[in-house]
This record gives structure tokens, sequence and C-alpha cells, in this order.
């Protein structure tokens, strides 16, 4: 379960604080998805990073399957977000250097890579359609085939929480919706706890709950 109490958030200005968020909760359980959306600077990127534990809160909590990610130490945060939580970030953030089954592996280097982990990420490509590229570099992959490998590494160390940070903004429509597919094919197969941060309102309604950051707060949709 993921519960998100009571986040604040601001930046110190010389003009004064500068509140991002104020009073934001959720809470959702294993096989939710949720949308996030709002206008440009609104905080949603910042509330996924929080929640994410990428970054802290001002005020506020976040617990992910009881766990207070902001109370382990550095060593144990970054195993925490390594093992929990699942990135896919707008820009594909590949590495470059690396082949597409090289890249879907970095995540668990943190351990150790064996047998089963390999197998994994080879299963994970072809559910993405990618079974036929995996030496393949990814200056040689299409901006949706990046993302789809992109997709393939958030979910190698099966984590229970997946965010996305605008999946297929930088993909024209053909592209996005092939990857929003499997995104929410996945996410289903996995029963992931999903929260996706878009201004695609198609990709948004997609997901069963439903949030727009308003004025600092966060507003659930009323079906």
């Amino acid at each position: 379960m993921l519960e998100v109490t009571n986040i604040a958030k601001s930046y110190p200005t010389p003009r004064g604080p500068l509140d991002i968020l104020s009073g934001v909760g959720l809470t959702l359980r294993r096989g939710d998805a949720a949308s996030i959306v709002g206008p440009s600077g609104s905080g949603k990127s910042t509330l996924l990073y929080i929640i994410g534990a990428l970054e802290p809160p001002t005020s506020g909590g976040v617990m992910l399957d009881g766990v207070d990610p902001f109370a382990l130490s550095p060593d144990k945060l970054a195993v925490f977000r390594n093992q929990r939580v699942g990135f896919v970030f707008q820009d594909h953030l590949l590495l470059p250097q690396c082949t597409v089954l090289e890249n879907v592996l970095v995540p668990t280097l943190v351990g150790m890579t064996t047998d089963d982990t390999h197998m994994r990420a080879r299963e994970l490509l072809k559910r993405v359609g990618l079974a036929g590229r995996l030496d393949h570099r990814p200056s040689e992959l299409s901006g949706g085939e990046r993302q789809r490998v992109a997709l393939a590494r958030a979910l190698i160390c099966q984590p229970p929480l997946l965010l996305c940070d605008e999946p297929t903004g930088n993909l024209d429509r053909a592209a996005g919706e092939v990857v929003a597919d499997m995104l929410f094919d996945l996410h289903g197969q996995q029963e992931t706890m999903l929260v996706v941060v878009t201004h695609n309102t198609e990709l948004a309604a997609r997901c069963p709950i439903r949030f727009e950051l308003v004025g600092e707060r966060l507003e659930q949709e009323k079906n």
C-alpha cells in the first residue's frame, strides 16, 4: 500500500518560501492505477519525486508497504528505491554505450545479476516487442522503442510501485499509444501500483483513479 499524508513542499527564495504543494494526500493499493494532471509548474513532477523518495517533502509523510523511506539511512534509501520503486521518465535515460539487454539489467547490478534476472530481462523485452533487438544500442532504436526499453528496465526488479513522468511526452501519437498499451498491460500482469503524471488527457483517462493538482492541492476526480 502507498500512503501519502499531508505532503507540503516549498523552496526558499529571496522573497520568502515558494509553496509548491500543500496538504496533499492519496492512498493506493496493489493493482491501482492513478493519473495526475495539472498545468505546467503545478508541482506534478515534484510530487512524483517525493512519492518515489527522490526528493524529501518539507512536511508530511510517505509510506510504502509500511516503510517510511525518508527515515532510512542513505545506503538503505538507495536500496529501497532500487528494489521498491520503478521509474519511467519523459526522456528514456538509457546508457548509450550499453545494449538494450544491458540497459534493462542496470538496476540489478546493485545486487547480483543472475541467470534468473537475465531470463526475466529477456522476457520483459519480449513482452514489449523487442526480443530481436537485445544487442542493439539506443542510437539504433526509435524513440518509442527506447521508451519501451525504459519500461522494461523499470520493472526488472519487480517493484510494487511504478512511477511514470510524462512517459509518452516525447513520442508521436502512434508510438505513444503503443507505449501506453504496453504500460497498462504490464501493470495489469504484475499488479503494481501505478502513478502516471501526464498532460495527455487520453492517457490520464485510462487510469481508474484520476487526480488534478489545483492551487497546490490534489483533488480527486469524481466518477
